[in-house]
């Protein structure tokens, strides 16, 4: 049973976006009454972010929001790795500090879970999608995806995505080492590893962010996953 959810927040350089993100979470009803609790983790920004998100903690006290600012920029995985260390719910699910993804697809995996008794439900944004946009960045992860998919035995459409909703005494029990973006590929071959473990995949909605508006991975990024993904499955 979920009784309660943490929901982590990795978040670098997104004052345009980190409000609007904790607004919405914070009024995020959660199915079946389940609890949450949301972990900021501010990942030595150089902007607004980290004043922002504490003006908002002030202002909204009841929200059941922690900050915790890293000292120097470590990467996202890094500051993954620290809110799910510090998760207290049953299930923990990342979300990123942009406005990509729709935080009330959340309830979406919740369901999913609970219904199909999973421990682990990844949300794809190209499952069951009529038209996704098919840049390189789509084509990218389509082969990071298949190639993770040879190594892992899974059958998943997005093992890049965000949305991963999972145990958290699973997640926590992970040895997790990628600090920066091999942090997808890596605990989808570990939790892949896990004798017995139940999952699954579910489509939310996703809006593409460019470059020029924030989005931080490159192609070096997906050079990176590839070696992630052999180092990690074997």
């Amino acid at each position: 049973m979920i009784k309660k959810l943490s929901i982590i927040i990795p978040a670098f350089n997104e004052e345009k976006t980190i409000v609007q993100v904790l607004e919405t979470i914070s009024n995020l009803e959660l199915v079946n009454g389940i609890e949450k609790e949301i972990l900021v983790v501010n990942d030595s920004s150089s902007d607004k972010t980290g004043h922002l998100t504490a003006e908002f903690i002030k202002a909204n006290p009841s929200a059941g929001i922690r900050l915790h600012n890293q000292v120097t920029n470590q990467g996202k995985g890094a500051a993954l790795h620290f809110g799910i260390s510090q998760a207290s719910g049953d299930y923990l699910i990342p979300q990123d500090a942009d406005l990509e993804l729709d935080p009330n697809d959340i309830n979406k995996l919740l369901k999913k879970a609970i219904n199909n008794k999973l421990k682990v439900v990844y949300g794809s944004r190209f499952l069951d999608a009529d038209s996704p946009n098919k840049n390189a960045s789509y084509f990218a992860n389509q082969f990071l995806t298949k190639l993770s998919n040879i190594c892992s035995g899974w059958r998943i459409t997005d093992m890049e995505t965000c949305y991963k909703l999972m145990d958290s005494k699973i997640a926590q029990s992970l040895d997790l080492k990628e600090k920066r973006f091999g942090f997808e590929p890596e605990i989808t071959a570990k939790l892949a590893k896990v004798k017995g473990i139940t999952y699954g995949e579910i489509p939310v909605a996703y809006e593409f962010r460019t470059y020029e508006e924030g989005k931080k991975i490159g192609w070096q990024d997906g050079v990176k996953a590839i070696f992630a993904i052999l180092k990690y499955s074997f």
